[in-house]
């Protein structure tokens, strides 16, 4: 399983510092990075390796918010998806 995540922010430095910041947080919650691209000045897509969909799912619901707090993220997709 992978989780596909378009984030929306303010300030791509911010976001990059914090998203760089909270590796190790997602990393203990299930999920690996493959990916990371950015689009345009104000989105970026990650791509993630889901080890563990349970603490992916809480950690989405939960310390995620912090970490957005802290990189100016003003809206986010994300998408648990599996190959067909």
């Amino acid at each position: 399983m992978q989780l596909i995540t378009r984030y929306a922010f303010r300030d791509y430095g911010a976001f990059r510092t914090a998203f760089d910041a909270d590796a190790e947080d997602r990393g203990r919650n299930g999920l690996s990075l493959l990916q990371l691209w950015r689009e345009g000045t104000g989105h970026a897509w990650a791509l993630y390796q889901v080890n563990d969909a349970k603490a992916a799912r809480a950690y989405l619901d939960g310390a995620a918010k912090a970490f957005e707090s802290q990189a100016g993220v003003t809206g986010t997709q994300a998408h648990f998806v599996e190959t067909a």
